[in-house]
């Protein structure tokens, strides 16, 4: 069988450690080829692939990004559609696909699939916010990224005795600013689960303040304070017409300095928290997912996702792993809000 592999929207660490697992397990245990698309769905609707023999993967699992090219193009669009795609997979001698995305990527993959095309997911995305999965490859470096530079911003914030905010990714879900707001000692995680106003932030941050402590607060990019109707956006929409958050940090940070007289510096990580190597975790469950979607593949299980539940890898369909977001449930919010102040 020849088999396609493509890895779509946003990169991720982790991505080069799943080709790599399906790779040489398609190759050692079923004799498979396969061939990658360049750039996400954009190769696929143009019919733009390279080969991945098994010399190609050799030691990738540790590099961050993706060996083919990303992008957020639209499968759908400019030309595309299941008839101009199948079509280059009969050229090309394609029988199946593997495609490595989040929500967006496997909502595609699943109207390919309802079209007749031979498809099954990996799910990815940095925020960890795909319900039908425990964990997703990426979280963990992410957060690991972002523990690291909050720690660095806590201390030149003491040598200052400023109030630092730190803004991290998080556009639904604030799993990652929980975890490394947690880690790292903040003083207040503003998530967009929680709907918090500004007088309990600065309420946070003067407890803190008041205690000698430079305060650090932790926000995801998603946030909506109290005050607000929506997610702070000043960069119009994106190739799925989603508005590209970003900079809620730097609304926050004179708010708070005109209402407490602490000086307020802002953060935003941005792409740093996608870049670099994976974690050991990552790479492992990375691995681990590549090669269970080669198994998906052999089984015929088309229009599914390989799924991360407790310590072993499940098979759920498109349907039942798209539509319903994995959110940070109120008691975690309030066990660590405990902490706060």
């Amino acid at each position: 069988m020849k088999i396609g592999i493509l890895t779509s929207g946003g990169d991720c660490p982790g991505l080069n450690a799943v080709i790599r697992g399906a790779v040489l397990k398609g190759i050692a245990i079923h004799g498979h080829e396969f061939v990658g698309f360049r750039d996400g769905w954009r190769g696929v609707v143009e019919g733009d692939i390279i080969d991945i023999p098994r010399s190609l993967v050799r030691g990738i699992a540790k590099q961050g990004g993706t060996i083919l090219g990303t992008s957020r193009t639209n499968p759908f669009e400019n030309g595309g559609g299941p008839e101009t795609i199948k079509a280059h997979m009969d050229r090309l001698g394609i029988d199946a696909m593997i495609a490595i995305g989040g929500e967006g990527t496997l909502a595609a993959a699943r109207r390919l699939t309802d079209a007749g095309l031979k498809i099954v997911g990996v799910p990815k995305t940095v925020d960890n916010d795909l319900d039908a999965t425990d964990y997703t490859f990426g979280f963990d470096t992410a957060v690991q990224i972002a523990t690291e530079a909050i720690d660095r911003l806590r201390t030149t914030g003491e040598s200052h005795h400023r109030c630092m905010i730190a803004e991290v990714m998080g556009r639904h879900v604030g799993w990652i600013a929980l975890h490394a707001g947690m880690a790292a000692g903040a003083h207040a995680i503003l998530i967009p689960e929680q709907r918090i106003s500004i007088e309990q932030i600065t309420e946070w941050v003067t407890e803190a303040h008041d205690r000698g402590r430079a305060p650090l607060v932790v926000v995801a990019e998603g946030f909506v304070p109290e005050h607000l109707e929506a997610p702070h956006s000043e960069r119009g929409l994106d190739t799925f017409g989603r508005p590209r958050l970003g900079g809620i940090a730097d609304q926050l940070a004179p708010e708070i300095e005109a209402r407490t007289g602490i000086e307020t510096r802002a953060t935003i990580l941005g792409h740093i928290q996608r870049g670099g190597v994976p974690s050991a975790f990552d790479r492992v469950l990375a691995t681990r997912l590549g090669m269970a979607a080669i198994d998906s593949v052999v089984d015929g299980r088309w229009g599914t996702m390989v799924s991360l539940k407790g310590t072993e890898i499940e098979h759920v369909s498109f349907e039942n792993a798209l539509g319903k977001l994995k959110i940070v449930p109120p008691h975690r919010y309030e066990e660590a809000a405990v902490l706060f102040g």
